[in-house]
């Protein structure tokens, strides 16, 4: 069995992490194997859009305590941190295309924290997120101090940090760190629609429309309005442009071909 199963149809690439037994928690293999997945998405013309989910009860639960627990398996921190989880993160905030975090189940430690630095965060209703990182005496990783805190503020991400509180997907909404919530009967059905719209739009503006927000992290005024100047003529050479005038000028609904 993969720990990573990947389906590409309609232009979405789905993404599942497939360890159910451990509610989805990474080892080394499967980090690994997401980075690779990832960069196959990315290099593929044919995927426009991307959704990353779980198998099973859970979305992610983090990494599996077995693995670093383990004299035969333990990768140690440092090897985990800057080989499996930074170089997911930079891949999920990298790849000019819009990345979907379905969250199906519990998100928890460096699971929840993957998921927030997705595009587009839903939620089924019977999910939660949890910073489970103090429990066990940790700090929070995946960039979830990056993050988090500009999700929905200093104060209540520092106290998730420290509490290691679990949020309920409404919770989750209400706060700021997600986009909405979903029933459990209709989530798939929402995530399928709410992916092929996403697939369907002009790539190409996504993709700078996303490197604009991972440099207003970083810029000052001046300099993102510069870039959204530099951006905004490349978006205007694009073809996908061109279709969206053309569209609008006959009333039409536009064709875009992500380029």
């Amino acid at each position: 069995m993969n720990s990573i199963e990947l389906k590409i149809e309609n232009g979405i690439a789905r993404i599942v992490l497939n360890r159910p037994e451990t509610f989805n928690s990474f080892n080394r293999e499967m980090a690994l194997l997401l980075q690779k997945t990832l960069d196959d998405c990315s290099g593929n013309n044919e995927v426009r859009a991307i959704v990353l989910t779980g198998n099973g009860k859970a979305f992610c639960a983090g990494q599996d305590l077995n693995e670093v627990t383990s004299p035969e398996l333990n990768p140690g921190f440092r090897k985990i941190l800057e080989e499996h989880y930074n170089p997911i993160v930079k891949r999920i905030r990298t790849i000019e295309k819009p990345i979907i975090a379905a969250v199906n189940g519990v998100a928890a430690g460096a699971g929840a924290n993957i998921a927030l630095a997705c595009d587009v965060v839903v939620a089924s209703e019977t999910a939660s997120f949890i910073q489970a990182f103090s429990k066990i005496g940790l700090i929070p990783d995946s960039a979830g101090t990056f993050f988090l805190p500009r999700l929905i503020g200093f104060q209540k991400a520092a106290a998730l940090m420290m509490l290691g509180d679990k949020v309920s997907a409404n919770e989750a909404e209400q706060l700021g760190m997600l986009y909405k919530v979903f029933s459990t009967e209709t989530f798939e059905e929402e995530i399928t629609k709410l992916a092929l719209k996403l697939a369907e739009m002009p790539t190409k503006a996504l993709g700078l429309t996303k490197r604009l927000l991972n440099q207003s992290m970083v810029n000052n005024l001046e300099q993102q309005l510069a870039m959204e100047s530099d951006l905004q003529i490349e978006a205007a050479e694009s073809e996908d442009y061109a279709e969206g005038v053309q569209a609008f000028i006959e009333k039409r609904k536009p064709v875009f071909k992500g380029k």
